[in-house]
C-alpha cells in the first residue's frame, strides 16, 4: 500500500504505517489525518513531536499506558491522561498519534 504526498509517493504497510520511517515529514502526518478526517492542532502536534522524541531516544513506540505517563512528566499532569489523549486521538492515542508521527505500529496494540 502507498500513500501520494505532493507529488511523492509513500510506502505504508496494510494499516497506513509508513515503510520507511526516515521519510516522514509534516506534510505525511496531515495527509494521514485528512485522509481519517482530522485537523492537526497544536495539540496534536505536540504530541507527535513528543512520540518522535522518545522513539529517537528508546528506539520504540510506547503503548498508550507508557505514554500517557511520559506526556503526563513532560507536558503537565492536565495532559498526561487517557480523556485528554482521546479526545485528540479518538481512535486511540498510541496507535493512531504513533501513525502520524511516521512510527511502526507500538507493541500492545491490536
Amino acid at each position: 500500500m502507498a500513500i501520494e504526498v505532493n507529488g511523492k509517493t509513500y510506502e505504508t504497510d496494510e494499516e497506513g504505517y509508513l515503510a520507511n520511517l526516515n521519510e516522514w515529514d509534516e506534510d505525511v502526518a496531515k495527509a494521514m489525518a485528512e485522509a481519517d478526517g482530522a485537523e492537526l492542532t497544536d495539540a496534536h502536534w505536540e504530541v507527535i513531536n513528543f512520540l518522535r522524541e522518545y522513539y529517537d531516544e528508546y528506539q520504540i513506540a510506547p503503548a498508550v499506558r507508557v505514554l500517557t505517563k511520559a506526556i503526563g512528566k513532560k507536558l503537565g499532569k492536565e495532559k498526561g491522561n487517557s480523556k485528554y489523549l482521546y479526545e485528540l486521538f479518538p481512535y486511540g492515542p498510541a496507535k493512531q498519534a504513533c501513525k502520524y508521527a511516521g512510527l511502526p505500529k507500538p507493541t500492545g496494540c491490536v
